[in-house]
């Protein structure tokens, strides 16, 4: 069983166009076998870290490391290894598979790309079917003759056959009915402790998140604003903007939808970034100080990191009333 760090990012950033700073100065260790979730609002960098860690984009600045290993310098010296050892799932499944090939030689690409061996390739897709329960005959279709929810399986096939170490999965139960996501989650938690995968999940749905993961990760305009153990986020925020993500979910806030804290304000631009704590301009408790020092990422007593100058100061509706 592999152990150590398989995931760390020392103050990456991805800048586009010279302008647009998806990510800024973010850094973080993922240790070998953990679930981390992603989470924030559409724009806050999640997509863009996964891109980067799986080498799709490649730092502006600061370093991405997988297994120990710089992307950058894992892709130049032997790129087919370093995609063995990392692998993504994409939000739109169907895309990515192509239209002119069937499934069965989607899923043998991998023989002829990495040298596997043939008859091994085979007898583990024939498991692998068995185990995500799709028929023997989903091999002869074409992706448009599938659904979408058996593209997504399609997928963890043909991530799972190279047996990585780390696997990324963007937004993997969007547009799948709720039964259909809980049996595809199940599945994945099994094939993580089976293979001691490191599973980094991005996801808007905060349920799947509190479910699944181990520790999760807030961001927020290209920057982590709080990292903590998932029970400890959801229980306690420490961050004024995780406080309001929670809070807008009526199934996780105490009281419903009627205890919704509302933020007021657009989101600002990753072009030009507001000064001092990003969060400021839209924080209902912000104060003078926060709009002129950057917060730095700071660890709490109960083990979360958060980027606030005032931990803590926005309480969870209803927090009180834990059950």
């Amino acid at each position: 069983m592999t152990t150590g760090t398989s995931v760390r990012l020392d103050n990456a950033s991805v800048v586009f166009l010279n302008v647009i700073r998806a990510l800024d100065g973010v850094s973080l260790e993922i240790k070998a076998g953990e679930t981390v979730g992603v989470v924030g609002e559409s724009g806050s960098g999640k997509s863009t870290l996964c891109r980067l860690l799986v080498g799709l984009t490649l730092p502006t600045g600061g370093d991405a490391q997988i297994m120990g290993q710089s992307v950058k310098t894992a892709l130049k010296t032997d790129r087919k290894a370093f995609r063995r050892q990392i692998q993504m799932l994409m939000q739109d499944a169907v895309a990515t598979l192509s239209p002119r090939i069937t499934i069965g030689g989607l899923m043998m690409e991998a023989v002829a790309i990495h040298g596997l061996d043939r008859q091994e390739t085979e007898a583990r897709i024939h498991t692998l079917l068995e185990r995500l329960r799709l028929p023997v005959s989903i091999l002869d279709r074409y992706p448009h003759e599938i659904s979408g929810g058996q593209a997504r399986r399609v997928g963890v096939i043909r991530a799972l056959l190279l047996r990585p170490s780390v696997l990324v999965a963007d937004e993997p139960t969007a547009g799948l009915d709720v039964s259909v996501q809980g049996e595809l989650l199940n599945l994945l938690l099994e094939f993580q402790r089976e293979m001691n995968l490191t599973f980094v999940m991005v996801s808007h749905n905060l349920h799947v998140i509190k479910r699944v993961t181990q520790r999760t990760i807030v961001m927020y305009l290209g920057q982590i604003v709080e990292d903590a153990p998932t029970a400890t986020l959801f229980k306690h925020p420490a961050h004024p903007y995780s406080t309001t993500l929670l809070s807008t979910n009526p199934l996780l806030s105490a009281g419903g939808a009627s205890n919704a804290i509302i933020l007021q304000g657009e989101v600002p631009s990753n072009a030009k970034p507001p000064s001092g704590c990003r969060f400021h301009t839209r924080c209902p408790v912000a104060q003078p100080t926060c709009s002129k020092t950057m917060p730095e990422l700071t660890r709490t007593e109960a083990g979360s990191l958060v980027r606030c100058h005032f931990p803590y100061s926005l309480a969870l509706p209803g927090a009180h009333q834990d059950t």
